[in-house]
């Protein structure tokens, strides 16, 4: 038996768009599922080397659920480069000002960090509210 590489081109016409209501869902449980489907480990032609993923829309990410006491203790850090400029702020102060990058930090997190990456991410749109600019590319539901 011979393995076949997946040609970039051939995937990229087969791409599917993908929307997840992330309402009263537990947060690791939906950044494993999207970070799984951004990088097409769902499907059976699957190669570490080539972006091989669908496009996925995550909607009410404001609603997205925090287990335990991660609401108020777990920090996010940001750094500009300069020395003593190390930023950090909780989950809480974050979803009241930026809901969305909960789950795009977290889903990122989850991407191996390589070349592919950027590629990978940049199929990830996330939403604060329940609706998207994406009708036209005719999202098909996921539930977990």
């Amino acid at each position: 038996m011979t393995t076949t590489h997946p040609k970039l081109a051939d995937l990229r016409a087969t791409r599917k768009w993908y929307v997840i209501d992330a309402s009263g869902l537990v947060l690791g449980k939906v950044s494993t599922l999207a970070a799984n489907i951004l990088r097409g480990k769902t499907k059976p032609n699957w190669h570490p080397s080539v972006d091989c993923g669908d496009n996925l829309i995550i909607i009410n990410a404001d609603k997205v659920v925090l287990t335990g006491k991660k609401e108020d203790q777990k920090l996010y850090y940001s750094h500009s480069g300069y020395p003593g400029a190390l930023k950090s702020v909780t989950a809480k102060k974050l979803r009241e000002t930026y809901p969305e990058r909960i789950l795009q930090k977290s889903i990122a997190g989850m991407i191996p960090r390589n070349r592919l990456k950027r590629h990978i991410v940049s199929k990830l749109y996330v939403y604060a509210g329940a609706e998207h600019p994406h009708a036209g590319q005719n999202p098909e539901p996921l539930s977990l």
